[in-house]
């Protein structure tokens, strides 16, 4: 995720966002996760490989994007949750926000082998890997927490950042949400739910700042890659592309992403030139009625 640094050529700044609705999708942009009762966070892996968690049930699955193929991997212990994901290829270790109980898990990727449970705060939304650990989101709290892993793969305690500035501010049911990190780690974005804003922190003081022209109503997950910000606005069903300055400081709309199987989308992940987008049905109940949960691929 490298940060563009360079000033971009006039062409490249007048954008016109585009409405890309899809119409018809080929058979492997479908992938059903079988078995599962809810679902929220969804990210890649390694080649093809993809995680997605069941909400309230706390599972993970396992798939390929390719195939368009999911499997149960963590059969999660009763009481757990399953919110944003990440998979860090360094350390092949997958690390899952906890949700309502507070807690942050740490799984061996590769055999689904408990490594950590952290209890942390109050509803532990999201999560983002960099270089050495990884960032939770609390969306009741003005809080980061830090989870840092040796380069061997051991975490370590974890450490709370309180935030200052408009990113902490507690201003409804739900605050802080998704998060990502330029690809050196100096700087943090988070989605801010009840805001509709995305901002800037800073992660070594807590320090935040607006992302202006960045207006997003009902913001869940985001995805951050070069200068080009996806937020998933979940009861909205779609995906908006947003064109970041280089200095962080702005964003400006260039694409909206709709799909006919959205049905309350919650996070994505890049893979390739498409976004895998995990379904979460809250449109039917919390916990969800519904009796299939999906991940949709869409073009970025």
């Amino acid at each position: 995720m490298k940060v563009l640094r360079r000033a971009l050529p006039l062409a490249a700044t007048l954008i016109v966002a585009a409405v890309v609705p899809v119409s018809a999708a080929p058979a492997n942009a479908v992938i059903v996760l079988p078995g599962a009762t809810s679902a929220e966070g969804v990210a890649t892996g390694r080649g093809a490989t993809f995680y997605a968690g069941d909400l309230f049930g706390g599972d993970i699955f396992r798939g390929d994007l390719q195939r368009g193929t999911a499997e149960l991997l963590i059969d999660a212990p009763a009481g757990r949750m399953a919110l944003g994901l990440k998979y860090d290829q360094r350390t092949d270790l997958l690390f899952v926000a906890g949700g309502f109980g507070g807690q942050a898990h740490v799984y061996d990727a590769a055999t689904g082998a408990d490594v950590a449970t952290y209890q942390l705060g109050g509803v532990i939304n999201d999560v983002v890997v960099v270089n050495g650990g990884a960032w939770f989101t609390d969306s009741v709290q003005p809080h980061l927490y830090f989870v840092p892993v040796s380069p061997t793969g051991t975490p370590g305690p974890a450490q709370t950042l309180t935030l200052t500035g408009p990113a902490g501010q507690i201003t409804g049911a739900f605050n802080l949400n998704g998060i990502e990190a330029t690809a050196d780690g100096k700087t943090l974005l988070v989605a801010h739910s009840a805001n509709q804003a995305i901002y800037t922190v800073d992660p070594a003081t807590g320090a935040s700042a607006v992302v202006a022209g960045v207006n997003v109503a009902n913001a869940d997950g985001i995805v951050l890659n070069g200068p080009d910000l996806w937020v998933v606005q979940n009861f909205l069903n779609k995906v908006t592309r947003w064109r970041l300055s280089p200095d962080l400081s702005s964003g400006t709309l260039t694409k909206t992403i709709t799909h006919p199987l959205f049905q309350v989308p919650t996070t994505a992940a890049l893979h390739g030139g498409r976004l895998a987008v995990v379904n979460a049905k809250f449109d039917t109940g919390l916990p969800p009625t519904a009796t299939q949960f999906e991940v949709i691929l869409v073009d970025r």
